[in-house]
This record gives C-alpha cells, structure tokens and sequence, in this order.
C-alpha cells in the first residue's frame, strides 16, 4: 500500500511520532481493556491451528476442522483489534502485526476453498504454522489508535491494499507450489507434464498462481489509484515516502511480470522469481515499514 494512510494519524495526534510510554506496550501493545478482548480469540486461534498442524492420521476430520475454527478465531480477533474494542478512543486500530495476521488470514481462506476440491495436508500445516505466528504477533503489536481516517476514501484504500496483499500471498503459496513440481520433475521424480507433488496438474497450478497475480496486481492498482484521489481530496496526504516508492516499485514489478508472460511467454522460475520479488517489494511498502517504526524505532 502507498504512503496515503500514514498521514493521517499526524493531523490527529498533534503531528509527532507517537510513542510508548506504557512499559507493557512492548509486550501486550496499547495498555487497556482492549487487551482483553484481542487476547482472548487470539489465543483461542493460536490453539486450533496448533491442532490443524497434527497429521490426522487418527482422524482425518480433526485438522481441518481446526483450521476453519482457528481461522474464525482470527477473523474475531482482527474485527476487535482493528475496530478498537475495549479501547477508550473511537476510531480504527491499524499496525503491521494486523496487516500481516489480515494477508494470511485470507490466504488461509482463499486455500479452504481449494482444499474442498483438493486436499493439501502439507500446505494446511504450514498455514496453520504461519497462522499461529501471525495471529500470536498481532495480540502482542495491535497497532495504534486512528481517530480520524483524514479522508472519507483511505478505508477503501487501506482495504483494498489489504486484499492485494492477501492475492499475491496467495500467488506466492501457489508458486511455491509450481517451483517444487518442477524441481521434482528436473530430478526425473514425475512424468514430464503430470501432476505436481501436491496432486495438482502443472498447468492447471501454473494458470491457478498467474490469475491470482492478475487480481492482486488489479487490486494494487486500484489502492494506488485510490489513495492519489484521497491526496487530492486532502492535499499533504500523499507523499513520496518509502512506503510510497515500495509500492511503486512492487507495482512496476508486477506489471513487468505480467507483461513479460503476455509478450515474452515468461513461465517457470524466470516468473515466479519475479513474483517473489514484487512480493517482497510490497510487504517492504507497509508490514516492513511499520515494523520498522512500532517495533524497532518503537514511535
């Protein structure tokens, strides 16, 4: 996501970088009774993907169960965290640590979805592994209070930049997916044009990764879109900061690939290098830089 949304909090809390003057902000985030209300499903998540990372030997039915329990957990965990529940300020709560828990918990759904037409165990326990983390991290950082959005279009700009964020994570597990196959077809493991590793055919799995890539880079482009109206809306909302040049490269990187495949035919690694690269890019634009300033710098 560009650098719209940062200015915001600026106007509304008197200019300066904010800092944590509470001694359990590095540990528990914002002090408070909103605590509580984020603690709790997050933990709750934290144990249903625990138990959707088991084997299921035993019994099938129970790790995936858990993951949809889990990922529900979540999704309350995000509604208390970044409506502010408990907190006694109104306005939205944003950081990187919900960012983050908010990408994998669509990439999460998005491979609900799939696992009914496919079962993939290896794939659900390494999301569930990823889920712990981010739900985890996101009870310990919930991000900072936003009385004002600063204009009516950054929470269109702020959501769409979110559901981007998830597209490409979801691009991203996909091409890890492809990059397996073919190692394993390179080491003569599997038929030339079969199935990957995951029982998913190599050109089905390759079109499934591109078309996620085609959608989050239209969502990218519609948060780049959106924020640039807001700045004119609000003038000194929009500015070339390091998130803003992030996303622009992210988005120069994604529109290269995308270009490549339609004119030069790019597939295999040569494009998911590509993909991961526009990845990195965008997750420097706002997690990184966020994690940056709430963690390191800790304003």
């Amino acid at each position: 996501m560009g650098g719209a949304g940062a200015r915001a909090r600026g106007r509304a809390g008197g200019g300066g970088p904010r800092k944590y003057t509470d001694p359990m902000s590095l540990t528990l985030g914002s002090a408070g009774a909103g605590n509580v209300w984020t603690l709790w499903p997050a933990l709750l998540a934290a144990g249903a993907y625990g138990l959707a990372q088991l084997p299921g030997t035993r019994s099938p039915r129970l790790p995936n169960v858990a993951l949809t329990v889990g990922w529900l957990f979540q999704a309350l965990a995000l509604v208390y965290d970044i409506a502010g529940v408990g907190d006694a300020g109104s306005g939205a709560r944003f950081g990187f640590a919900p960012a983050l828990s908010a990408t994998v918990w669509l990439v999460i759904g998005v491979h609900q979805v799939e696992s009914r037409l496919l079962p993939l165990p290896g794939v659900r326990r390494l999301l569930a592994g990823i889920g712990t983390v981010a739900v985890l991290i996101a009870a310990l950082y919930p991000g900072e209070m936003r009385p004002h959005a600063g204009s009516a279009w950054l929470p269109l700009h702020w959501l769409l930049g979110i559901v981007s964020y998830g597209l490409f994570g979801v691009a991203v597990l996909h091409a890890l997916m492809l990059d397996a196959a073919e190692r394993r077809i390179r080491s003569k493991a599997a038929p030339l044009g079969g199935s990957g590793p995951f029982g998913l055919p190599l050109l089905r799995l390759e079109r499934l990764t591109f078309r996620f890539v085609d959608a989050g880079f239209v969502a990218l482009s519609a948060a780049l879109l959106v924020g640039a109206g807001a700045s004119l809306q609000t003038p000194g909302l929009w500015r070339w900061d390091h998130k803003t040049v992030f996303s622009m490269l992210g988005w120069a990187t994604f529109a290269a690939l995308i270009a490549g495949r339609r004119l030069q035919g790019w597939r295999g690694r040569r494009a998911t290098r590509w993909l991961y690269a526009g990845a990195v890019l965008l997750a420097l634009a706002y997690i990184g830089s966020r994690f940056v300033i709430e963690v390191l710098l800790q304003r």
